[in-house]
Parts: C-alpha cells; structure tokens; sequence
C-alpha cells in the first residue's frame, strides 16, 4: 500500500504554531513539545500554558556538537516553520523497530501538541512523526527505499501513541 503523504496536516499545522508563537494570548491553554533534527542538528521547542502560567524552553545543538545551548524563541520557531514548509511530508505510524533509524539527510520533526484556543468547546492534540521531503516523488522514492518503516498509508491515523488530531 503507498503511503499516504502529510503535506495537508503540516500546512495546517503551520499557521497554528505561527498563531502560538505571535498571539498566543488566543490559546487558553496548550502543551507543544517538537524536535527537529536536520542536517545534523536538532531544535527543540517545549512551551506550555496551564492555570495562566507560560513556561517555554527553547534549545537546540549544531551539527557535530554535543553539547546543547539555549535558542532565542523566534530562531527556534523559524526552524520548524521552515520544515512545516517543505512540499512534501510522509509521517510514522508506530514507533521505530529495534535498530531501525531514520535517515539523516531527511530532516524529521516529531509533534506532539495539545492546545485548546479561548471560546473553543474542547482541546485538540496531535502526536505525529514527520519526515519533511521537497517534492512529492522524493518522498515516494524514499518511502519505497525504506520498506521496514512504519509509514502511515492510511489517514486518519489514530493510534495508541501516535494519531492525527483528536
């Protein structure tokens, strides 16, 4: 079965998390937690608002490096806006089998964000894993080289840790 590409879910993904991180006085409460790893680094976003408190950490490493160092918000943002705008994104499924690892020239981002806007009737959540592509047939092409991975081939994906939104 080919798998089923993402690109609806990031585009809309997107401008939520841009609406969080300029006006986030429209959220009630929200809990988003994303790391990226791309071209060798890796950008971690981690931001929560419960009971009126924000309490946000943004952090990243270089590629090469271990050692990891505080990233100014926007710099942090910018990254995962940047591969929510890739043209094409395939998502996992289930968690990686035992020794099994995602290729690095692929830059790949695992969501995991609840969040309930002010007036709204009920939260939203969403925990995926993203692999981000620039074009539709290189994430076909990578899809059909990597046959040992749990790629979602039918949406919506609801699973007991993974799931689009609920």
């Amino acid at each position: 079965m080919p798998p089923a590409l993402h690109t609806d879910l990031t585009a809309a993904l997107r401008p939520l998390l841009t609406e969080l991180h300029h006006t986030p006085d429209l959220f009630q409460t929200w809990d988003a937690h994303l790391e990226l790893v791309a071209a060798g680094g890796l950008v971690v976003v981690k931001s929560k608002r419960a009971k009126g408190l924000v309490d946000s950490l943004f952090w990243g490493r270089a590629p090469g490096s271990s050692e990891n160092k505080q990233l100014p918000e926007a710099i942090a943002f910018a990254a995962i806006d940047r591969f929510l705008g890739l043209s094409a994104h395939l998502a996992l499924s289930d968690a990686l089998p035992e020794a099994a690892v995602l290729d690095a020239a692929y830059p790949h981002c695992a969501v995991k964000f609840a969040y309930r806007k002010k007036g709204a009737p009920k939260a939203q959540s969403l925990s995926m894993i993203f692999i981000g592509f620039n074009d539709e047939a290189e994430a076909l092409a990578y899809a059909e080289r990597s046959s040992g991975l749990p790629l979602v081939t039918s949406r919506p994906l609801m699973g007991e840790k993974l799931h689009e939104w609920r």
